[in-house]
């Protein structure tokens, strides 16, 4: 493919992505938002422009079991789910990540039942936060495009060898036409070379994993999962930095925007960042000293970094996607809180829960949220959340 810049539907870049990846096996179950992903795949290998074996399951679980296999005879393993289907998925989501298979997921966030909905917020990530995967959040169209070579390159590592998770607004993002410029195929083999995985799978050499453990070695193994997941870190700022080199485009763990010399700023993840932007342009011309800070990378969570962009701020205004439900606020703020927790000088964190199901939340509104936790801070109103544009 030459390098161009196009319009384009965005889950039709993420595959269009996937297939420049010369990825070997991709296997999955449709579900609204990110059928459009592997629907196109499915065009790209019955027609012939992608050498790869789909597999057509009957659900996400057996999907993510199809994916375990493959990956575990050293195949480049791609695969896509939302909302219900990464709950079915669950139970070998997190045997993915302990078996160390290098395994990439686009998913498309969307809410969890019930009332039955098809519309974006977190709420599914954030069920599986702690399921010891890799989570980059993109931002718009060319981000996702970026970052499926990023997530392979990062998951196939010898020194990582976890699986990466690709987290991308459902309807958003998946459903919306961006220009995207699209990188030649010789770059992208550059960027992401052929996988010779070590240790695969074989019959001529049979080994057995995943086996059961007993209480005796289960901890161990655990702190080994956390170790590799820690230890991803570097190499996951390295592939950043080879993709700036062969692109141009760079990105970070954590990136700000009007921060340098804000008072206070609003916290987002995902596709609300560029709304927030437009929100702290319009305060700016009013007078406010307000900044963006935007979580890219989720898990490892940059704790380094974000406490770096946080510092000198009095305030910060937290907007999550997700409720943890009988908790003192959303997921986001529960883990910045504790991130900043005993820091010196570390700023209030005013929490909001906002656009859940897919509700609008527009230039106006982030206004309105970023000058009321302006507020909320400043009279020590700090506690729980505000779930944002609530219906009396």
């Amino acid at each position: 493919m030459a390098k161009e810049r196009k319009g384009i539907e965005v889950s039709l870049a993420i595959a269009e992505a996937v297939g420049q990846a010369d990825c070997d096996v991709i296997s999955a179950y449709p579900i609204t938002p990110q059928t459009h992903i592997v629907e196109h795949l499915s065009e790209m290998v019955a027609d012939g422009h992608l050498d790869a074996e789909f597999v057509p399951v009957e659900s996400e679980h057996s999907a993510m079991s199809v994916c375990c296999g493959s990956a575990a005879v050293g195949a480049r393993t791609f695969t896509s789910t939302s909302s219900q289907g990464l709950a079915l998925m669950a139970e070998i989501f997190f045997i993915a990540s302990s078996l160390r298979l290098p395994i990439v997921m686009a998913l498309a966030n969307r809410s969890l039942s019930g009332p039955l909905s098809i519309w974006n917020d977190h709420t599914d990530i954030m069920m599986v936060r702690d399921a010891g995967w890799i989570h980059v959040f993109a931002e718009n169209g060319q981000e996702a495009y970026d970052h499926v070579f990023w997530a392979f390159r990062v998951s196939e590592d010898a020194g990582v060898r976890l699986p990466v998770a690709l987290n991308i607004d459902g309807f958003i993002m998946t459903h919306m036409i961006e220009p995207v410029e699209f990188e030649d195929d010789e770059l992208i083999k550059k960027y992401l070379p052929e996988y010779k995985m070590q240790g695969a799978l074989h019959p001529d050499n049979p080994v057995s994993m995943g086996c059961f453990a007993m209480p005796e070695i289960y901890t161990e193994a655990q702190m080994s999962r956390e170790q590799a997941l820690l230890g991803s870190y570097p190499t996951c700022l390295k592939a950043w930095d080879e993709w700036a080199a062969l692109t141009g485009r760079r990105y970070h763990p954590v990136e700000t925007y009007k921060a340098d010399d804000a008072d206070y700023c609003i916290v987002t993840m995902g596709s609300y960042g560029e709304t927030a932007m437009e929100a702290v342009d319009a305060l700016r011309a009013e007078g406010e000293k307000v900044g963006l800070i935007k979580i890219r990378l989720w898990r490892p969570f940059p704790f380094e970094e974000f406490a770096k962009a946080a510092q000198g701020k009095q305030t910060l205004i937290v907007m999550d996607r997700a409720i943890s439900f009988g908790g003192p606020g959303g997921p986001v703020a529960l883990e910045l809180r504790s991130a900043l927790y005993n820091k010196p000088g570390a700023p209030a964190i005013v929490n909001y829960v906002a656009g859940l199901a897919g509700r609008d939340v527009a230039v106006n509104d982030f206004k309105h949220i970023i000058l009321e936790g302006k507020a909320k801070a400043a009279k020590g109103d700090t506690d729980g959340y505000t779930l944002y544009g609530l219906r009396a």
